[in-house]
């Protein structure tokens, strides 16, 4: 790692993987070796290496290509399952080791994400503040003597340090938006029901909502297509509604935007954070912005039920039978908050219920005034030893802006929005209605650009370039040179076979004539001209060939029209050359080859060919093969 440095954002790797520079096994290798100082005790459990590198393996053989998310490693919140890995939720009499993965783990997997290890956490979810955990007090990843925010502390604080490229938080009050705040990251906070829940210990299940911590808005917006879907087996799980549009239009330029009252904002003796929201304000009206102030009690109150009204029960309903026969085993104060249920009756539960319905068509009324909200993420941050010395009422205070967004059903993201004199972050968050996700992001994107901070406490520069899809709202960028994907070709794709002019009429450039390391079979496998091989890496155990190649470059615009022609058995993978490096390749699935001609021993798909000239040969033996 001291060489790649800290991670920034997943652009940035995945350009550093097309080129060639690194590889998804290296930087398995170098992130490994790296969290095994923890001293701001920011992991749970760390996957063993050899689990590590058994993901980068996999998607080193489907390649770039087909994963969206190719060797992006990424960080887990402990009361989310990963398949085999044993999930706390910060309980270690709690422990259970599951054997199928989080709806939304398994997605993220899926689409090429690598899973680093399991990260800290208030022990059930329960707080905003990072210290409530028996595996120790996850630090700030800025000074360590200031809470990280909670209870994705873990979560965050991975992320901020540059450890991994993004991470999955959970989020009931708050706690996927103030640990961003507290380290300088985006936090988004979907629409509930966007993100499956399934496989995620509960803290109120009617609530929860998996969230996910970023270095940049557009980040987050990948992690988000990737992750989102509609679970069946997930009773709270709901489909996308396209509201987007309009919202995208109405937050694009003179949208209007809602902060509460000034007597309504809060920000508990901290000059710092009041300033820097002033400014925060500002910004916002430079993006086109009219700034409204709304009456903020209705958000209030709303929050006020979570922890003060039958919602507390929701907590308990979720750990009941374990709460019941090992409280003991329960922390202070997050006991005494779950305890808290029993003075709640069923008739306390359906009051609330209609107070919240009452509450949200008050609230609701909002969105006729603005197109969003903006609020502080949190009024102020505390040291630790404060937190520890009064963990209710400053618990408390910290949800002050957080804690009424899932009991509305709203989306939000928080977004970093300076620095305090003392150099701890200060963050906001917009708010928008549900189902409004990616264009709050969007927006989030546009202020993000505006303060041009740097990603988390790495140091990285913010890029210019945020997305495609948010084009139209950056400045002109200096032309740059292409990025190029190196692949290299084994068969008909080879100098002067038919193949090869789908190289050269995209721009490709012959760059290197070598061989692959010795572990591959070539193949001629059944099909029509033009003929063509397909290469296969052996077992360790099997006797391998080095097999000729050529290398070509390709500008990574050509590189997805190139590979979309690909025919099944074939596809673009990862292999190694003689010399040790890694690079594109097309490979071969290995059923294909069962009753294909092993021509290994001819080192080359040309000398194959050599060999046949032949017709009727040809014509028995050949019988075509996969594009290389």
């Amino acid at each position: 790692m001291s060489k790649l440095g800290p991670l920034g954002d997943i652009p940035s790797l995945l350009q550093r993987y097309a080129t060639g520079e690194l590889n998804p096994t290296g930087v398995m290798e170098a992130v490994h070796a790296l969290i095994q100082d923890d001293s701001d005790n920011v992991w749970i459990h760390k996957l063993l290496l050899e689990s590590l590198r058994q993901y980068a393996r996999k998607v080193e053989e489907k390649g770039m290509a087909a994963l969206p998310l190719y060797g992006i490693p990424f960080a887990i919140k402990d009361n989310i399952d990963l398949a085999g890995v044993p999930t706390t939720a910060a309980c270690p009499a709690f422990t259970y080791t599951p054997q199928r993965s989080a709806t939304v783990v398994q997605r993220l997997i899926d689409a090429g994400a690598i899973p680093i290890g399991k990260a800290n956490l208030d022990q059930f979810a329960t707080g905003l503040n990072g210290t409530r955990s028996p595996y120790r007090v996850c630090r700030n990843a800025f000074n360590p003597e200031y809470i990280s925010g909670g209870s994705s502390s873990g979560s965050a604080v991975a992320v901020a340090k540059g450890w991994v490229c993004f991470s999955l938080g959970t989020d009931t009050a708050g706690s996927g938006r103030v640990p961003a705040a507290f380290n300088s990251l985006i936090g988004h906070k979907p629409t509930r029901g966007w993100l499956s829940t399934r496989g995620v210990v509960p803290a109120c299940r009617s609530l929860d909502c998996v969230s996910i911590f970023a270095f940049t808005a557009a980040d987050a917006e990948r992690v988000l297509e990737a992750a989102a879907s509609y679970d069946d087996e997930d009773i709270y799980s709901r489909r996308r509604e396209n509201r987007d549009d309009l919202a995208s239009q109405n937050l694009r330029q003179d949208f209007r935007f809602g902060i509460p009252h000034r007597q309504q904002l809060q920000f508990f003796g901290n000059l710092e954070s009041a300033r820097l929201f002033e400014e925060a304000i500002t910004q916002l009206q430079a993006l086109g912005g009219e700034v409204i102030e709304i009456d903020f009690s209705p958000f209030l109150e709303a929050a006020h039920l979570l922890y003060g009204g039958p919602w507390v029960a929701e907590r308990y309903a979720a750990i009941q039978q374990f709460f019941d026969l090992h409280s003991d085993e329960v922390i202070s104060p997050v006991r005494e908050i779950i305890a808290g249920a029993h003075r709640f009756s069923a008739a306390d539960a359906y009051n609330g219920s209609y107070r919240l319905h009452t509450l949200k068509r008050q609230a609701d009324r909002t969105w006729s005034e603005v197109d969003c909200l903006m609020t502080p993420t949190a009024g102020t941050i505390y040291r630790i030893e404060e937190m520890l010395a009064d963990p209710i009422r400053l618990n408390t205070n910290l949800g002050y802006y957080t804690n009424y967004m899932n009991l509305l059903d709203y989306s939000a993201v928080a977004v970093p929005a300076g620095f305090q004199n003392d150099g701890l972050p200060f963050g906001v968050t917009l708010v928008a209605p549900a189902h409004q996700d990616v264009s709050l992001l969007h927006l989030a994107a546009r202020l993000q650009q505006a303060y041009s901070l740097p990603l988390g406490a790495t140091g990285i520069p913010l890029r210019e370039e945020v997305s495609p899809e948010m084009a139209s709202f950056q400045r002109p960028a200096p032309p740059e040179q292409p990025v190029l994907v190196r692949v290299a070709v084994c068969g008909a794709h080879l100098s002067g076979l038919p193949l090869n002019p789908q190289l050269t009429s995209r721009n490709g450039r012959l760059v290197a004539n070598t061989t692959t390391s010795p572990d591959y079979k070539l193949y001629a496998l059944p099909g029509t001209p033009p003929l063509r091989p397909g290469l296969v890496r052996v077992d360790k155990n099997e006797r391998g060939f080095a097999i000729e190649v050529e290398v070509w470059e390709l500008p990574a615009s050509e590189f997805g029209s190139f590979v979309a022609g690909i025919p099944a058995p074939l596809g673009i993978g990862t292999i190694t050359l003689a010399g040790g490096e890694p690079v594109q390749s097309f490979l071969c699935e290995g059923y294909a080859v069962a009753d294909a001609r092993d021509i290994s021993q001819f080192g080359g798909w040309r000398r194959y060919m050599q060999s046949t000239a032949d017709p009727s040969e040809r014509k028995e033996d050949v019988r075509g093969a996969g594009p290389g």
